[in-house]
């Protein structure tokens, strides 16, 4: 196969290993923890581990589009502002 086209550099490398991990990492635990209790939090309706994590990536996927689109700075502080989200989703989601 080749991959030329897609310009694969280690900064795109890193998300999509990050993503990989975070979906085995949450394979692990929920074989070692089935069901995760799930919990209402401040949105008002029943969220998984599952769910919480899909909520951050999702949300991580549109800071990161908002920080391309609206400034020049480099794109590493969208992905500290990324995991501060994510921290606080599964706090409080």
């Amino acid at each position: 196969m080749d991959f030329s086209w897609m310009a694969w550099t280690w900064p795109t490398a890193l998300f999509f290993i990050a993503i990989f991990s975070m979906i085995a990492a949450m394979g692990v635990w929920e074989y070692a923890s089935p069901g995760g209790h799930p919990r209402v939090g401040v949105l008002r309706f029943e969220t998984t581990r599952g769910d919480r994590l899909f909520i951050s990536l999702l949300g991580s996927a549109f800071i990161h589009l908002a920080w391309l689109g609206f400034t020049d700075l480099e794109l590493w502080w969208a992905t500290v502002i990324s995991l501060i989200y994510a921290a606080a989703v599964f706090r409080f989601v």
